[in-house]
């Protein structure tokens, strides 16, 4: 289970990192309502964001990470072996 305030995401590419901030969100057993009004943003962009109707700009990331306490940490992928690596 997640907890507001003790989930650390690494996500290896965006769709991951939307999967998991929706995750939190509905873990974090707070309304989209309210999520809404205390990050600023619209309910209803809130809601195709969670039932995955439409994707998060960097600024609607950084509202529900600040929010949720998320930490997103972005670091480069260790090398591939085969091709090339």
């Amino acid at each position: 289970m997640l907890a507001v305030g003790q989930v650390v995401w690494y996500a290896e590419g965006v769709s991951e990192l939307t999967h998991a901030i929706r995750a939190a969100i509905e873990a974090s057993g707070q309304s989209r309502y309210r999520i809404a009004q205390e990050t600023g943003i619209a309910q209803s962009q809130l809601s195709r964001l969670v039932t995955g109707e439409r994707g998060m700009t960097v600024d609607t990331i950084e509202r529900l990470a600040r929010h949720l306490e998320l930490e997103i940490i972005v670091r480069p992928k260790g090398k591939r072996k085969g091709k090339g690596g």
